[in-house]
Parts: structure tokens; sequence; C-alpha cells
């Protein structure tokens, strides 16, 4: 009978640890800290001394012990993944490399190496990679990043190449349009697309891109069904660089919306040139374009820029963003990054502020 006490008690205490959120936490409006937060610890503060309800860390920052302190301190942990991020893959892998349209090895873009995101190989180490998170972390939810074909975004000047003409590709693109590529090596190829299918070619790179997402999710959800699915993409608005958003990105909102829990629209004003209205301009269009609002569907929690490149952002201009980018129809908002915080003080205290105060 004792045993059987203890057991029911122990039993009664492991049930009132796992509760389920309430409906009041699950619709508080989300603040949180993207990087690597437990920066933050270690120089002393706790995350929900600062107003913190959220943290957003890199998957190779995501330890034990940090997770369990985030738990203790009473925020969500979301991870970011970089899903198509592929300069360590492919130094052992080169096959996986993007092939531009003149049949050569595309460069990097800047510091980003994107891959192929057809390439079996390395969709299967992402999803072995997603699944070890999963197994050894109960999170509130994970955040897709790099989910774009090889291109460089975040500057003032974008790098934009055209990709991925492997023979992987164009074959799967032939079967696609049913029609044989004509041609006798793949700058050839990569010609006849462009010239004859080129709308066709642009929703197909769409397509592969919304697979990825779809893929991803499945894991997600099978493993961890309350989780959100997020994605981190480009704020860029649809006619911006000649359409390079959909047609080098590869990258279509709207279809996003329709595959994930929460859009994360990078709002980096500095990045991009752009004026602090533009964090709640593009936060009001977005809403639009997705038909959602506060009770909707979709989630709109962006990442706004704290980070002094390029450019020095003072702490007025950090809390102008973080004001517009918490508009309606936010319900959430990140800032980038932890670093920012601890090596200037002054933005520190414009987040705590509005984080305990404000932004609701």
């Amino acid at each position: 009978m004792k045993i059987t006490s203890v057991l029911v008690l122990l039993m009664l205490f492991m049930l009132s640890c796992t509760k389920p959120p309430t409906d009041a936490e699950n619709k508080a409006f989300i603040k949180g800290v993207y990087g690597n937060p437990g920066t933050l610890l270690k120089a002393g503060y706790r995350f929900d001394s600062l107003g913190m309800n959220a943290v957003f860390v890199r998957s190779i920052s995501l330890k034990p012990e940090f997770y369990k302190t985030a738990k203790e301190q009473g925020v969500k942990v979301f991870v970011e993944f970089p899903t198509l991020n592929g300069k360590e893959y492919l130094q052992e892998n080169p096959e996986a490399w993007p092939i531009n349209e003149k049949g050569e090895q595309s460069p990097p873009a800047d510091w980003f190496m994107g891959i192929c995101p057809t390439h079996e190989g390395f969709k299967n180490y992402r999803k072995k990679q997603l699944l070890a998170i999963l197994d050894n972390y109960a999170v509130d939810g994970v955040f897709l990043d790099y989910v774009h074909w090889h291109a460089q975004f975040e500057t003032t000047e974008p790098i934009l190449p055209e990709t991925c003409f492997c023979n992987r590709c164009t074959s799967m693109f032939s079967e696609e349009i049913q029609e044989k590529i004509p041609g006798e090596n793949i700058s050839q190829k990569a010609s006849w697309i462009l010239t004859n299918h080129d709308a066709e070619w642009r929703k197909w790179r769409v397509g592969i891109l919304n697979g990825w997402i779809e893929d991803m999710g499945s894991i997600l959800k099978e493993n961890q069904p309350e989780a959100k699915l997020g994605v981190f993409y480009c704020s860029w608005y649809p006619t911006d660089y000649d359409s390079a958003l959909y047609r080098n990105l590869g990258i279509d909102p709207a279809a996003i919306a329709e595959r994930a829990d929460v859009l994360s629209p990078m709002l980096f004003h500095h990045m991009k040139g752009r004026p602090t209205t533009w964090v709640g301009e593009y936060v009001e269009w977005l809403g639009k374009t997705t038909q959602t609002n506060q009770s909707g569907n979709v989630l709109i929690w962006p990442i706004v820029q704290a980070h002094n490149n390029p450019g020095i952002i003072s702490p007025e201009e950090f809390r102008q963003v973080m004001i517009e980018g918490s508009k309606p129809p936010s319900t959430g908002i990140m800032m980038f990054s932890d670093q920012s915080l601890v090596s200037e003080l002054e933005k520190m205290e414009v987040m705590k502020e509005l984080y305990k105060k404000e932004i609701k």
C-alpha cells in the first residue's frame, strides 16, 4: 500500500509539472531575443527580469544547461534551424554545390554559402539533425532559417545568382514540364530553360522550397505536435530588386503562410537601407497579404535589428523598430542580437522597458 501511495503521489507531481499552458499563456505577446541568449545569462541577467517570455536560440547554442535555466525562468524555447546553409556539408559533399547558368559552381555570396536544395543526401542530413534536437529537447517551436536558393540579401547590395542548374535539378524540371531539355552542356540547357520556360522554372523552384517546409514541418509535428513551426525569411516586397524574392530566392510568403504556424520576416532595416517606419509598414502589408490578423491561422513575429552593421543603430532607433515591429497584426517580436544588448546597455534598458511596460 505504501508503495502504491508513493507511486500515485509521484504521478500527480509529474502531471502538475507538465500541465498544458493556459489560454492566456498561449495568447501572450511573444517577447524574445534571437541568437545565443545564453550570453545574457553569462552576463548575470535573468530572462524573466528583462521582461522576456521567449528565447530564439541557434541550434548550435542549444545546450542542456541553457535549456534547463530558460525553462526554470519561465520562458519559451524556440530553436533556429539553419535549413539550407550548406557551407559545412559542401566540404565533404561537393556534388551538392549549387550550379549557376554558366555551368560553374556558384561562389559564396559574401559570408553565406547555400546548397542545392534537391540533393537528397543533404535533406536526409538535415532531417537527422532535426530529429536529434527533438529527441533531446521538448521545444516550443522550431524556426527554419535560410529557406532560400543560394543568394545573399542581408546587405544593401544583394547578391542574386541564378541557381541551380545541376544535372539533378534540370532532370527534375524536365519531368515537371514533361519535355526534354535540349543542350549539350549545362550552360546551353540553362539558356533554353530561361528563354522558353522561365515562369515554370521559377514556380518549380518555389515548390522545392515549399517541399522542404512541409517535410521539416511533418517531422516536427509527428514528434512534438504542440510545437510551432516558424520560418525566418527575407522581408522584401514582391517587386523589389526585379522581383528577386520570388525569382531568385524562391520565396512566396503567402505559400509559406499556408505551411507554417509563424512567419518571421527579417526586418533588418539598416542592412536593407530602410527607414524605421518601413518595419511597421511591412508588418501591415504582410498581414494583408496572408489575410491574417490577431486571431488568424498564421502568426507574425518579426525579428528586428539592434546589431550595428552596417553603421550604428542608436538606442532610440532600436526603440522605434521594436515599436514598429510590434504593431498589429504582429503578435510577437524578437531582436537581433543578444550581443548587441550586452555590449550596449542602453539598448538593454530600451528592450527591458518595452517588454515590461509598453509591449503586451
